[in-house]
């Protein structure tokens, strides 16, 4: 074989929502190469979402009246979601107290909780970096290197 092209060398990749999406949560693989926020156990997993999105279905285009004059939103929501994955340290909610070193997983609405002693590999989506590790009741957020 003579070569192939890189698709992908460094940085997120872009992606289409199929629903609204929170920069921080974790997201996977959905029918119509979309993405959504990982349900808890997921093995679909992607990466970690960089920036807020929705998708361009949700769209509005036309304008409502109000007080007899058509008001259009200037400023929606993006319609594509950059998504860090790879080795790359990003900020994320943290459903349950870890150590840092914990193994993750995603949790409910794309958190990530700690993986326990004996996970299933495919669920794996990072190890938690945060100096000192992360106390939910303190601070949820800390950060996540992820696979």
């Amino acid at each position: 074989m003579s070569g192939i092209p890189q698709v992908t060398k460094t940085g997120p990749k872009t992606f289409t929502p199929a629903e609204p999406i929170l920069g921080g949560q974790l997201v996977e693989g959905r029918s119509a190469s979309r993405v959504g926020v990982a349900a808890a156990g997921s093995t679909r997993v992607l990466g970690v979402a960089v920036v807020d999105g929705q998708s361009p279905d949700a769209l509005v285009t036309t304008p409502t009246v109000v007080n007899g004059r058509p008001q259009l939103n200037a400023a929606p929501l993006a319609t594509l979601v950059s998504v860090a994955y790879g080795g790359i340290e990003v900020p994320v909610t943290f459903a349950a107290n870890a150590n840092f070193g914990d193994r993750l997983v995603a949790a409910a609405n794309g958190t990530v909780t700690p993986a326990g002693a004996t996970p299933d590999a495919r669920t794996i989506v990072g190890t938690c970096t945060e100096p000192g590790g992360v106390v939910v009741a303190t601070n949820p957020v800390g950060l996540m290197r992820t696979v």
